[in-house]
Order: structure tokens, then C-alpha cells, then sequence
């Protein structure tokens, strides 16, 4: 709520429960105080089905979520041995001495499920059942741990067959992202649009979402003809938007490009500019990167190009360092050097200084070498010094 944590909790639940057909109503941020806690369960419990809490469960003064729904549920807390054991070997493990302060997460509210934490100290806990609100309906309340690294693990494990268990999916809903870059929301809308609108009278419904250099193209469709319609909806956005689209689901643009080069048996150089080892530390970021990445260059001066990647002082002097001819010499003289398959090259105008009027800032020219010969292509991308070299990468 001070703004210095981002919630990435929200997005990475609904998410989830989109892709298992459970619809999110609502999402609220909260401070600490017992009243914001009480206020916003109570309002829950009056109108939705489940309810997903995420953080408050640990050991510091903070932590008030587990004794504030226990109170409003009117539940007493009692510590249960199994989560104690837990807790204590968690610093056994470790050879760290517990505080005693951690000791508060082993008690658990009477009717509670506990979730084990594999990862951490603080179980989550579970209400299952109408005696949580008035009414007949079921409802489903869940607490879970604010770390992700603890929290992912949980509801994948645990939370998701409770709620599957209690609220099974009324009818098949299916939805698949398609990760698409280097053509903008827009344009992208144009192309599919026309080109599905017979499906979307069927129930076939699309959605977007931009975000630096990719924009996501999401199918979506519910009820017993949904896995047709959005298998054929994906045949046909990846005809019409051909090599625009690069993966699917969480694919990264890194990740499949060293899949492909490992299934080709083939090998990449680099020789950065610009992007001063961005693009290397991509690549690297995919485990198994080693089977398919040579080497890379940072060759950020101009002496660095010629010393480096044989980049010729009269093409310097001449074009520039920011230059196609430039961009053409760094690739090759990337590739002849490591003996690689291909070898990437960038050159460009970070900024906020340094552009012309022939070159205006975000100016940048990225070569590709191969044994067919070289190609280089002049792009714009003219955003902020950071934002640059991501979108370049």
C-alpha cells in the first residue's frame, strides 16, 4: 500500500483461475490493520463463492491475517504439533537457532485445513463449508503465504484440487495464449479479427495484452464446442500473423531460441553494442544456453569494434559506428571468430544524447550472419535509455 512492493499476486492467481475456468470477480489490496482485514473478508463471505487471502500468516507483528479471520469466524487457535515439528526443522535444516517469535505460525484455527509449506515456515489454511458464512451455500475460504516462492508451490499443490473438489468446472472452457512480437496491439487486431469473425458468433473470444516488444494474444471459449473453436482460431492466427507469433503460453522469446538452435544442432555468437551483453544475458538465463552459445562481444568503443570484430576503420570513419555497414562487419566478425552458425550484431542510439537528425535517438541496426550471407535491419526504438535495450534485445 506505500507503493515499494509490487502485487504480483493477483495477476499470477488470476491467471490460474482463469486457465482452470474459475472467473475472478474482484480484487482487493489492503493495509494491515485488523479492520481493513475484518472489513474485507466480512464483505466476501456476503457475496463470493471463494475467497483467496494471500500474506499476514508469518511470525512478526505484522502478520495479523490468521487471528483476525479466526476471530471474525469466531474460531479459537490452538498449535498443532505436526506444523511445529515443521517449523522447527526448517532451522534444524539450516542450523539456525528458531526465534520464538516463529512458533506463532504453528497455531491454527479450529476447522482449519492446513496446507504444508514446502518452502517456508507458514502453512496455509483452508475453511471448507457453509458454517463460514450464513447460508447454504459452499464456499471456500483460503490463506495463503505472501512469499511467492512459497505461495506458487501451495496453490498449485494443494489449493487447486480443493477448489476443483468443491466447484468442478460447470462446462469445458479452454484458453490459449499465442506470444507474438514485433507487430503492435493494434495492428495485430486488425489481422485476426477478420480473419476469425466467423467463430466469434460460436462463443470464440479474444483478448490482448501489450507489454514491452510482445503483445499476447489470448483465445478463449467456453462450453462443449470450446476446444474446437479455439484449435482452429490458433491454425488460423498462425497463418495470418506467419512468423510474428514466437511461442505460446509462458514461452520467452531467449527460451525458444535455444530450444530451436539445440533441436538444429546449431551455434550463436554475439557482438553487442548498444545493448552492452543484454542479449547474452537472455540467453544465458535458459538452462542448457552452453549447448548452443559460443561467445559473446561488448564492443562498446570504436577501437573495441576493430580490435575485437575486424570492423574496418575506413567503415567507421565513413559510415559511423551506428551504421548498417557497421552492423554487417560486427556479425561477421562475430561469426568468423567464434566459428559459430550465426552471430547477432546491435549498434545503435541508447540516449538521451548522441542522435541526429539522420540518426535521432532510438536509432539501431541489428545484423545477422550466417553461411547465406548477412542481413541487417534498421529499427526505432526510441523510449527511455532502459526500455531501448529491452525492446532492441
Amino acid at each position: 500500500m506505500l507503493g515499494r512492493v509490487l502485487n504480483t499476486h493477483q495477476q499470477w492467481l488470476c491467471r490460474q483461475l482463469t486457465d482452470h475456468g474459475y472467473v475472478v470477480n474482484r480484487q482487493v489490496a489492503i493495509d494491515d490493520s485488523p479492520e481493513s482485514i475484518r472489513d474485507a473478508i466480512a464483505q466476501a463471505l456476503s457475496s463470493a463463492d471463494l475467497i483467496i487471502t494471500t500474506g499476514g500468516l508469518g511470525p512478526t507483528s505484522d502478520d495479523r491475517t490468521r487471528d483476525v479471520i479466526a476471530q471474525l469466524l469466531g474460531r479459537s487457535l490452538s498449535q498443532d504439533p505436526a506444523v511445529l515439528a515443521n517449523i522447527l526443522s526448517f532451522f534444524e535444516q539450516r542450523k539456525r537457532k528458531p526465534p520464538e517469535s516463529v512458533k506463532v505460525q504453528a497455531l491454527v484455527p479450529k476447522g482449519a485445513i492446513v496446507l504444508a509449506n514446502a518452502h517456508g515456515t507458514a502453512p496455509g489454511l483452508a475453511f471448507v463449508g457453509n458454517p463460514i458464512a450464513s447460508g447454504a451455500r459452499t464456499r471456500i475460504l483460503l490463506m495463503l503465504p505472501g512469499p511467492p516462492r512459497e505461495l506458487r508451490p501451495m496453490f498449485q499443490t494443494d489449493a487447486l484440487p480443493l477448489i476443483q473438489k468443491s466447484f468442478p468446472a460447470a462446462e469445458p472452457f479452454v484458453c490459449r495464449t499465442l506470444k507474438t512480437s514485433g507487430l503492435g496491439e493494434s495492428y495485430l487486431e486488425e489481422r485476426i479479427v477478420p480473419a476469425v469473425k466467423h467463430l466469434l458468433p460460436s462463443g470464440l473470444e479474444l483478448g490482448y495484452c501489450a507489454r514491452t516488444g510482445e503483445v499476447d494474444l489470448r483465445l478463449v471459449a467456453k462450453g462443449p464446442d470450446a476446444a474446437r473453436l479455439v484449435s482452429e482460431a490458433e491454425q488460423i492466427a498462425r497463418s495470418v500473423l506467419a512468423n510474428v507469433v514466437f511461442g505460446q503460453e509462458d514461452e520467452q522469446l531467449e527460451e525458444v531460441i535455444v530450444r530451436l538452435l539445440t533441436e538444429r544442432k546449431e551455434t550463436l555468437s554475439l557482438a553487442e553494442s548498444c545493448t552492452a551483453g543484454f542479449i547474452a544475458n537472455r540467453l544465458t538465463n535458459v538452462p542448457g544456453a552452453s549447448a548452443v552459445f559460443l561467445a559473446g562481444h561488448i564492443t562498446y568503443s570504436n577501437n573495441a569494434k576493430e580490435s575485437f570484430l575486424g570492423v574496418k576503420a575506413h567503415t567507421l570513419a565513413e559510415h559511423g559506428a551506428v551504421s548498417e555497414a557497421v552492423a554487417k562487419e560486427m556479425a561477421e566478425g562475430a561469426r568468423e571468430r567464434t566459428g559459430s552458425d550465426y552471430a547477432i550484431s546491435v549498434t545503435g542510439i541508447a540516449g538521451p544524447s548522441g542522435g541526429t537528425e539522420a540518426k535521432p535517438v532510438g536509432t539501431v541496426f541489428i545484423g545477422l550472419a550466417k553461411n547465406r550471407g548477412t542481413q541487417v535491419r534498421q529499427h526505432r526504438n526510441n523510449y527511455d535509455r532502459e526500455t531501448f535495450k529491452y525492446v532492441t534485445s
